[in-house]
């Protein structure tokens, strides 16, 4: 059975209207189509159910449809309100097919007027048409045997119109009968032509859509491809640019190293010369006992300090951790490393200047020797001496070295002095800052946060 359509229609709003004619009604064709279990009286305010059969006859189409007409239509431009007739589910076409169609209540006529139903083709012409009904309820007067003589005589007259609208319709129908059946092979292989024709209308607009959707999937797989080559293209711009700064980074760092070297050869010149100095006057040991106490407290005092140098060194190792994570990010700041690495040349460049100026006086003059209080590390013993009262007063002038507890007698030279306390240092190319041989990591990891600033 067929479905109920969604698209009804009045004759007041007609969004879309059915396929009408003109056409009178000796050219219709009622008996193709027979409707079946038509009610005398149909309740206004609710639905009404059509039920009709589609005979052998007809070809049904896809712009058919049934509408409610008043009795006493002339054409089927005279419509009340219609449904499209639905297509049936089984598709032979030499067997009845039983449909239905359900009218919404709010489209049925208010009145107690009498109507029919009526199946009309898409070219207009009417193929069957029911027998009269009412839009009201069945009343018990309806049942009774009619006493009044008027009612009687109106039923009489009603009846006698039906009788002859039925006479006339039965007329139409014979006469036409054999026009029809002439006109049934013709439209069979229309029906056929129109079925072909469908079809391909079909394929041809499936084909249209699914060639739309290629279009639009083609210029949306270009727009992507135009976009990751420039991504593309964008990428090979900057890796340019990074590979170019990189080459320009080695180079630095390898005139860097190159310096270093340079300065690491100065360092161990003048470690040679300060051992060559320490080698002079180790008759010196009697004193070198005497002063084993203040050797002591010294070694209590470089213990102090040795272990706040190790805290510094625990803090500057945390400080290398932190430094070490961060280094991936700072790999992405590759103009920030090329102005540090700048800044960076230019110390360097100024420690070379500094350095060049002064190792020439230091291997070729001695050092003027400063005053007391001048020393490079002070006079360790003056303090010392002062608290031993007259009897240490010939230890004043006795030089020791610091780091390593040798004596110098009190007639060397200041250079000299300086030159074998400076042999136990390193110092910093960059800020000028010394450190203990002995604690050569110290320096290195020193050297190694110059390089990450």
């Amino acid at each position: 059975m067929g479905a109920e359509l969604s698209k009804t229609s009045t004759m007041d709003e007609t969004s879309d209207e059915p396929p009408t004619s003109a056409v009178l009604l000796d050219s219709c064709h009622f008996s193709q189509v027979v409707f079946n279990d038509v009610e005398k009286f149909y309740i206004p305010g609710g639905d009404v159910t059509c039920y009709y059969t589609l005979t052998q006859n007809i070809v049904p189409r896809r712009k058919d449809w049934v509408g409610i007409f008043r009795v006493g239509w002339k054409t089927t431009r005279e419509y009340y309100t219609f449904m499209w007739a639905p297509l049936p589910s089984d598709a032979r076409s030499d067997a009845a097919v039983q449909q239905q169609i359900q009218f919404k209540a709010y489209y049925l006529p208010k009145d107690d007027e009498y109507y029919q139903f009526c199946y009309v083709d898409q070219d207009g012409v009417v193929r069957g048409a029911s027998v009269p009904f009412q839009f009201r309820a069945e009343t018990e007067d309806d049942i009774l045997v009619v006493t009044t003589q008027g009612e009687v005589e109106e039923i009489e007259l009603q009846n006698k119109n039906l009788r002859k609208e039925n006479e006339e319709l039965k007329a139409s129908c014979a006469s036409l009968q054999k026009q029809n059946n002439d006109l049934q092979e013709e439209l069979n292989k229309a029906q056929e032509l129109q079925n072909s024709l469908e079809s391909l209308r079909s394929s041809a607009e499936n084909l249209e859509l699914e060639l739309n959707s290629l279009k639009k999937e083609n210029k949306q797989l270009k727009e992507l491809d135009d976009h990751r080559e420039a991504e593309l293209h964008q990428l090979k711009e900057q890796i340019q640019n990074v590979t170019s700064d990189k080459e320009r980074l080695e180079m630095r760092l390898k005139t860097a190293l190159e310096h270093m070297d340079q300065l690491q050869s100065q360092v161990l010149n003048y470690e040679k010369e300060v051992e060559n100095l320490s080698l002079v006057d180790h008759d010196k040991t009697e004193q070198l006992e005497s002063l084993k106490e203040e050797n002591r407290q010294l070694l209590m005092t470089r213990t102090l300090q040795q272990h706040d140098l190790m805290a510094d060194l625990e803090e500057q190792k945390r400080l290398f951790q932190i430094l070490q994570a961060k280094k991936s990010e700072a790999d992405e700041e590759n103009q920030k490393l090329r102005e540090e690495n700048d800044r960076l040349l230019r110390q360097i460049s100024q420690s070379r200047e500094v350095s060049s100026s002064s190792a020439v006086p230091q291997a070729q003059a001695p050092i003027p020797a400063p005053e007391a209080e001048g020393l490079l590390f002070g006079n360790p013993y003056r303090v010392a001496g002062a608290s031993l009262g007259a009897g240490a007063a010939d230890f004043v002038s006795i030089r020791k070295c610091p780091l390593c507890d040798e004596v110098f007698p009190e007639d060397i030279e200041t250079s000299q002095y300086e030159a074998h306390v400076q042999s136990h240092l390193l110092e910093c190319p960059l800020c000028s800052e010394s450190f203990e041989k002995s604690n050569k990591q110290v320096f290195d990891d020193h050297l190694f946060c110059h390089g990450l600033e």
